[in-house]
């Protein structure tokens, strides 16, 4: 009976690892089409003028100042999350704890995408 188990999970296994390597590539080839589709519609001369240095890097601390923020964000509601819903489980009255913790932890990203809206309303 053990080795039945075993077996039903290494080819459940098997399958999830054939539906996640079909995933990345079929999100690989999503990225790829974006990209050479914008290259195909791109105009000649008649483009938007060069942006410089300051510009760009503008641009780069808004879209770091996001995905960072983001990446903290995600820690902390994945540390925040379990240990709200364990508590909640001990004390139903302690929810507003527990959502005010979840809530701190989602805020981070919150605060991330107003410093990006304010990077990019200086440029």
């Amino acid at each position: 009976m053990l080795r039945a188990v075993r077996a039903k999970e290494e080819i459940l296994m098997k399958h999830m690892k054939q539906k996640a390597r079909i995933l990345l590539v079929l999100a690989l080839a999503l990225v790829l089409a974006c990209a050479f589709s914008s290259l195909a519609f791109a105009e000649g001369e008649s483009a938007a003028a060069p942006a410089d240095m300051n510009s760009g890097l503008g641009y780069l601390a808004a879209a770091l100042s996001v995905g960072i923020a983001g990446i903290g964000a995600g820690i902390a509601v994945g540390a925040g999350a379990p240990a709200a819903i364990g508590a909640l489980t001990e004390d139903p009255k302690s929810f507003g704890k527990a959502l005010i913790f979840v809530a701190l932890g989602e805020g981070i990203a919150l605060y991330g995408m107003l410093i990006s809206i304010l990077i990019l309303s200086r440029l």
